[in-house]
């Protein structure tokens, strides 16, 4: 069970249990009428501080990592490592108001900046990283584990764009410019292949 369930770095639950235990949130949430949401959490610069301090410093701060996420949250609430310097928190129970399930997201969200910026000890280093966080909330049953992920996802690397160490919400705006900007990059590939493109010089005087 262990070994099936429980990453062995953090001790923490998987991908799979991650999976299986979000799976039973959508469907109790969607059935009480009650929000819970979803935080994709992503450390910056991770592979900064693995090629300049080595591997076993970087297992050492995930380590640290998931001990602080883990006392940061409820005892009903999931902590998982899904890989890497990648963790989720699932956050139930959050109430049947929209707005207040965000308010309650965004306040422990904003918790786990702060615990997560402050100076780790390894051994007689002083190590200090940043999160990059990823919001969505769930709780009408509107999308399955894969959507839920991937917005939380499509929210963390906003974070990123806009400077990392911060949170962001998913906006359905967010997955519409991902889309216009996939179809755009395929049109131009197209256009490329068949020819399509025409190059004109225009003369510059001073």
């Amino acid at each position: 069970r262990s070994l099936a369930f429980y990453d062995p770095l953090t001790t923490l639950p998987n991908r799979r249990l991650m999976v299986e235990r979000l799976q039973h949130a959508l469907v109790s949430h969607a059935r009480q009428g009650s929000h819970g949401a979803l935080l994709f959490i992503d450390l910056d610069n991770f592979k900064t501080l693995n090629d300049t301090h080595g591997h076993h410093i970087g297992d050492r701060l995930l380590r640290q990592v998931g001990a602080r996420l883990q006392a940061s949250v409820r005892e009903s609430d999931t902590v998982a490592r899904l890989g890497g310097d990648e963790f989720v928190v699932i956050l139930e129970n959050l109430g049947r108001d929209v707005d207040t399930a965000a308010a309650v997201a965004e306040r422990i969200g904003s918790k786990l900046l702060r615990v997560l910026s402050e100076a780790y000890h390894i051994v007689d280093d002083e190590t200090h990283s940043t999160p990059s966080i990823g919001v969505t909330l769930f709780g009408h049953g509107d999308v399955q584990v894969d959507g839920l992920r991937s917005r939380a996802d499509l929210a963390m690397y906003k974070a990123k764009e806009v400077g990392r160490n911060t949170l962001r919400f998913y906006d359905p705006e967010m997955q519409r410019k991902v889309r216009a900007q996939s179809a755009l990059e395929s049109d131009m590939r197209r256009a490329l292949r068949d020819g399509q493109f025409e190059l004109h010089y225009q003369g510059q005087y001073d």
